[in-house]
């Protein structure tokens, strides 16, 4: 398991990157708080196979309530990863395994762990 931060660090209807290393490779997720729920993605276009943002930590639609591919528009649901609208519509973006635990702390869990 990895430490991503303190839950109520993660603003409402806001997403957050986090990059580090695990097993020798590269993670790279997108965190989105929805109505006081977390949800992880690999930032990985399902398009181009490329970072969803266009500057750091900013992921959003101008309204704040579908993740964004900078790259061509694509409008991704928080809630399922969805592709509703763009070039990949009807794909999906990765989820990743999140842990809560009871100090408010915010963990990513790999499968493999």
């Amino acid at each position: 398991m990895h430490l991503l931060c303190d839950f109520h660090s993660l603003q409402e209807n806001r997403a957050r990157g986090f990059h580090f290393s695990h097993q020798q490779r590269q993670v790279n997720l997108i965190v989105v708080r929805r109505a006081d729920k977390a949800y992880a993605y690999l930032n990985t276009c399902p398009h181009r196979g490329i970072p969803l943002e266009w500057q750091a930590d900013e992921f959003m639609d101008i309204n704040q309530h579908y993740l964004q591919c900078a790259t061509h528009g694509a409008l991704f649901l928080v809630e399922s990863g969805e592709c509703i609208a763009g070039p990949c519509q009807g794909e999906s973006l990765v989820p990743q395994p999140l842990h809560l635990d009871e100090q408010g702390q915010l963990w990513w869990s790999a499968d493999q762990d």
